[in-house]
């Protein structure tokens, strides 16, 4: 993009996710402006070019604001609140909210907006902060292809890129589908890493061929270093990855689609909640399944890449 200061933005979340993709866009030299709640939080993005902003309403004179909060309540807040960006009767032009909410939520949010002038775009992200940090980040969109348009090229200086799926709220659908996928591929690398284990093969062995097989991928990878060295410091809880298969699930009802391999993999995540590993990374699975199987884990002490750097 040739006029990184095109549009003047926004920024509303500087949680781990928030702060590496706020970061981002600032140090590519773009003209944002960012709040949290916590203000000190923010306050360090002021060395990379971002502006700190006093308050939610001065936000309304951007032409994009982003919102990476943590529940649809809070979008709603954010935006409509007694302090909120619209509380002052002015609006930005197009809002891109990458929060986890639900369908519903996201519609109404789009209506009130819609009776401001303000267009709304869906915009969940594949990925966490390493990922962001990477600039590998993936970004699934709808809403009106002329906002979409708008904010494209800040969406690609985020990460690899977009991809617009349609009107309305389509992208919650998307990352429904995508998070749904992650449960049954995750636990089906846990069971076949523990089946090459209890025949006498050492994880990273497998895994590796795995990784450079037409099976690998960057989630394989990324995941590789947990299942190898049983570090299973959080980047997504068992509980959330049980709520968005949970909402799959709901969404194969409603649209007459069965969907077997996420239903039983939803049980396999309750069993895993249920043994008390709600603490740890839902890749935890893998000792849950060797659990099942009969063998004790042990980290292998090996240095494996996992493939973003």
């Amino acid at each position: 993009m040739a006029n990184m200061k095109a549009h003047r933005l926004g920024w509303i979340g500087i949680g781990r996710m928030g702060y590496a993709m706020a970061e981002r866009l600032a140090k590519a030299g773009c003209d944002i402006t960012v709040w949290n709640r916590t203000r000190n939080k923010a306050e360090p993005l002021a060395k990379s070019g971002a502006k700190i902003a006093n308050s939610l309403a001065d936000l309304a004179a951007c032409d994009i604001v982003f919102t990476m909060v943590s529940t649809g309540k809070d979008v709603k807040e954010v935006l409509f609140g007694a302090d909120g960006v619209t509380s002052k009767g002015r609006a930005p032009k197009i809002v891109v909210d990458s929060s986890s909410i639900s369908l519903e939520e996201s519609a109404e949010i789009r209506g009130k907006l819609g009776k401001q002038g303000v267009k709304m775009l869906a915009a969940p992200v594949s990925g966490n902060d390493k990922v962001v940090k990477a600039g590998k980040l993936m970004f699934v969109v709808s809403g009106a292809q002329a906002a979409y348009d708008t904010a494209r090229p800040y969406l690609d200086l985020l990460g690899r890129g977009s991809s617009y799926v349609g009107e309305g709220e389509l992208a919650r659908i998307a990352k429904i589908c995508h998070n749904v996928y992650l449960s049954v591929v995750i636990q089906s690398l846990c069971e076949i890493t523990v089946l090459a284990q209890k025949a006498g093969m050492p994880r990273h062995a497998f895994l590796d061929f795995m990784n450079n097989s037409i099976f690998g991928c960057m989630f394989t990878r990324y995941k590789t270093p947990a299942l190898v060295n049983l570090d299973f410091h959080v980047t997504f809880t068992p509980e959330l990855l049980r709520k968005d298969i949970e909402l799959g699930l709901a969404a194969g009802r409603e649209f007459g689609v069965p969907m077997p391999l996420a239903s039983v993999t939803r049980d396999i995540v309750q069993t895993l909640i249920g043994n008390g590993y709600t603490d740890k990374d839902f890749a935890a699975l893998l000792l849950l399944q060797a659990k099942a199987s009969g063998i004790e884990l042990a980290p292998e002490h090996v240095e494996v890449s996992d493939g973003l750097s």
